[in-house]
């Protein structure tokens, strides 16, 4: 077994790694980390939730200069393409900073903007941002990039999918030329390859080969609904199980199904770009602790997301495609465990569904009749209505 310590790691980050449990480094940070703290490009190709946060931070970290060496910082810089993520990966590495003597600050739109400005002249040695707010604090003059040694670029197919790559491009023109730039990416393709052939140099690539989300990983389910008991269908489903996601088309239809489950004393939250960042952050802890059994989500807002032990995920709106409906399924049945996808259609969708069908090659499943009341809501993992 390799050992942080063998991949060359300060004895003091390999003890903060230990205190909190983290002993073994994933395939991502064992490939990576080496080639990184020698100074090179990494271009690392690996899906969401296999370590990469650890993998282009650690190395950030030890790349840091003493915190009275930095003016005015930065000296790392991470982009992530949604808040939540920024978030995520700024609580990931503060504890290892503060090892070091420094500090993180997570730079996002939807929070008061003077916060973050204070934090960063108080002097940081690392900012991770979203694109759009940091390109802000930019033009205003409130961060320089001129001290950067090092970039990292998280979720750079996600940057893409979301248009962020613009903005991604005119901050990485506005670093100091012979900063470090390492790449974190599902796929290295299309835009995100034009991204390592312009903003890298000589970037060493290594892989994590791991099986994309299939159909066998969990158990589907297509129920037909009448559109007076589709919510209590849902609340049916979220309180026959232990953590359950829900995918709406629109955050209008999110807002209201939310609601319409608090009346069924079913415990949910709706979670989406036009709520404020605090209730965001609200719900997704609320959500990752238990205290509520289901979170309803748009597309975008789930998107950088990982959240475990999501046992079920809902289609309230049956998934346009068939990438959608695989990226959203994808977040139940992880690591081997049990998992359903259940789409809930009503009469006028059924073409669209069977057309979702034969893209996933689950012709083979039936569309079942689903009234709220039906005893077949209390397991559907059990059920499986091939076998009726």
């Amino acid at each position: 077994m390799t050992t942080f310590a063998e991949l060359g790691l300060d004895q003091d980050l390999v003890d903060a790694l230990a205190a909190q449990g983290i002993e073994k480094p994933f395939p991502i940070q064992e490939l990576t980390i080496p080639d990184a703290l020698d100074g090179r490009d990494v271009c690392g190709k690996a899906k969401t939730g296999s370590g990469k946060t650890l993998a282009f931070g650690v190395p950030m970290i030890m790349a840091l200069p003493d915190p009275a060496d930095i003016d005015h910082g930065p000296a790392g810089l991470a982009l992530c393409p949604t808040r939540e993520l920024a978030i995520q990966v700024a609580e990931v590495l503060e504890p290892l900073a503060k090892v070091k003597g420094h500090t993180i600050t997570a730079v996002y739109g939807g929070e008061k903007i003077e916060k973050q400005i204070k934090s960063i002249e108080d002097g940081t040695g690392i900012i991770v941002a979203t694109p759009g707010r940091l390109i802000d604090l930019l033009q205003r003059g409130d961060v320089k990039l001129d001290e950067v040694a090092m970039v990292a670029v998280d979720e750079a197919d996600r940057m893409a999918d979301m248009g962020f790559l613009p903005q991604v491009e005119w901050v990485l023109r506005h670093v100091n030329e012979g900063h470090q730039t390492l790449l974190f990416s599902a796929t290295l393709d299309g835009s995100v390859g034009a991204l390592v052939d312009r903003y890298q140099t000589d970037p060493v690539t290594k892989e994590v080969v791991s099986e994309t989300v299939t159909v066998e990983q969990m158990h589907h389910r297509f129920l037909r609904v009448h559109e007076m008991d589709k919510a209590k269908v849902a609340g049916a489903i979220v309180a026959n199980g232990n953590r359950t996601l829900i995918f709406s088309n629109t955050k209008r239809a999110a807002d209201r199904l939310a609601r319409d489950l608090e009346k069924l004393d079913v415990r949910a939250e709706p979670i989406h770009g036009d709520l404020p960042q605090r209730a965001r952050e609200k719900a997704l802890k609320r959500f990752a602790d238990g205290t509520l059994q289901a979170l309803v989500a748009s597309d975008v807002a789930a998107r950088g997301l990982d959240i475990d032990e999501i046992d079920t995920v809902v289609h309230w709106d049956p998934a346009p495609d068939h990438k959608t409906y695989l990226h959203r399924s994808g977040r139940t049945a992880r690591a081997g465990t049990d998992g359903v996808a259940v789409t809930l259609l009503e009469w006028n969708e059924e073409m669209a569904v069977k057309l979702l069908q034969r893209r996933l090659g689950l012709e083979d499943h039936p569309i079942v009749d689903m009234f709220s009341n039906d005893e077949r809501l209390e397991d559907l993992i059990g059920w499986d209505p091939r076998d009726d």
